[in-house]
């Protein structure tokens, strides 16, 4: 067995006693808090009817991926609700409910089945998490079953390619064999050119796939996660309400890019409008939401790009508004897009506190990300910055006209 497969059998055969310690350690110190005395006595029984359940799993194998299909069948279907059970008496036994997101597809439930377990998970989760307060839970349980259909869809869309490069691979094993025997002397030099370009082709699709979730599920996540805190910590019901709407209005726009990456579609500011419109609409929202002032600013002649560049500048605008928002504290932002000859460039400036780029090491996917989008068409990302002077991002790709 390779170490994946070590860890994972460890964490399915001891993972749900350490969640459930910890949530009940967690329960010990909010009863006074979060719980009536009968929901205390009632907890005692259903910890108790869990550890039961996690030692049959363990000593039959109903819990790990090699057991009996009925047996693990049982087992999860045991454990889901139990796990409602023990959530709705103390919120915070959610932490033990969150295993019903990691282990759905090894017990072999079925398409039908499968789902409908995701979501009763999902509506565990969104019932710990929104203590009780009604609006907030049905926001939550959107976000939960949104992301649980898409990275259900996401997984598998993974295994099909999978299974598709697995045949592929041994299509190609097969050639080689044949080709190695008719031409021997050959035989290193071509095994290591079918290497390198199995390699090249996984680390390119992984360095899009990449940037896809980072640039657009990522940056959905964070505004969800913004907005429902926002609404979680205001008492006006209509502005609770305006923050639940713009997260469900980001989670759904979330969903439609994680549909768009799958597919390797451009960007959903782009599907009816041009650049310069998409990004006038992108500064308008971010501003809206940031609560800064942004201005949008186009110049030079306008002429109709080839899809690659209008995604690629799309995307870099996006990632250096999220930074703005993350990092700067700015006051006033101004996005410039401007058509000049033979390139086409983007600039992203604001007066925030800025940084030093020789001193510190780029965080995360982002600064690394924009520049990796424009070296693939052929262009260049520049950062200027200083503490307390604001910081500019510079994007310059060559003019593509659209086909």
């Amino acid at each position: 067995m390779n170490i994946e497969g070590e860890l994972q059998r460890r964490f399915f055969l001891w993972g749900p006693y350490a969640l459930l310690t910890l949530a009940t350690g967690i329960t010990l110190f909010t009863v006074d808090e979060l719980m009536t005395r009968a929901e205390l006595y009632a907890t005692g029984p259903a910890v108790a009817a869990a550890v039961v359940l996690h030692l049959w799993a363990g000593h039959t194998g109903a819990c790990l991926t090699d057991g009996k299909p009925a047996q693990a069948r049982a087992y999860y279907l045991i454990r889901t609700p139990l796990a409602f059970v023990l959530t709705y008496l103390n919120p915070f036994y959610s932490i033990y409910a969150v295993l019903g997101y990691f282990d759905t597809g090894h017990y072999q439930l079925g398409l039908r089945w499968g789902r409908m377990s995701l979501l009763a998970t999902a509506v565990t989760m969104a019932y710990g998490q929104s203590a009780g307060h009604w609006p907030l839970f049905a926001a939550l349980f959107v976000l939960h079953a949104s992301l649980t259909l898409v990275f259900e869809h996401l997984g598998k869309k993974a295994d099909e390619d999978r299974e598709a490069k697995a045949a592929t691979i041994l299509a190609l094993e097969d050639a080689n064999a044949r080709l190695e025997q008719a031409l021997s002397e050959n035989a290193a030099l071509h095994e290591q050119l079918v290497l390198q370009a199995r390699e090249a082709g996984v680390s390119d699709e992984r360095r899009r796939l990449a940037a896809e979730i980072h640039d657009t599920i990522a940056q959905a996540l964070t505004g969800v996660v913004t907005q429902l805190q926002a609404a979680s910590d205001t008492q006006d019901r209509h502005s609770a309400r305006a923050h639940i709407d713009r997260a469900t209005a980001l989670a759904r726009s979330g969903l439609g890019e994680a549909r768009r990456s799958v597919r390797n579609l451009s960007p959903a500011a782009l599907e009816h409008d041009d650049l310069p419109e998409a990004l006038e609409k992108t500064v308008a929202l971010w501003s809206q939401q940031a609560t800064t002032r942004a201005d949008f600013t186009l110049t030079g002649t306008v002429s109709p790009l080839h899809d690659e560049i209008q995604a690629t500048l799309l995307r870099i605008a996006q990632e250096a508004l999220t930074n703005t928002a993350k990092h700067a504290h700015a006051t006033r932002v101004g996005v410039t897009l401007s058509y000049m000859g033979d390139e086409i460039t983007l600039d992203v400036r604001d007066d925030g506190r800025g940084f030093d780029p020789l001193a510190e090491k780029p965080i995360g996917f982002g600064l690394t990300g924009m520049r990796a989008r424009a070296e693939r068409l052929a262009g260049t990302v520049d950062i200027e910055s200083e503490p307390g002077y604001g910081t500019a991002v510079s994007a310059r790709v060559p003019l593509v006209h659209h086909a």
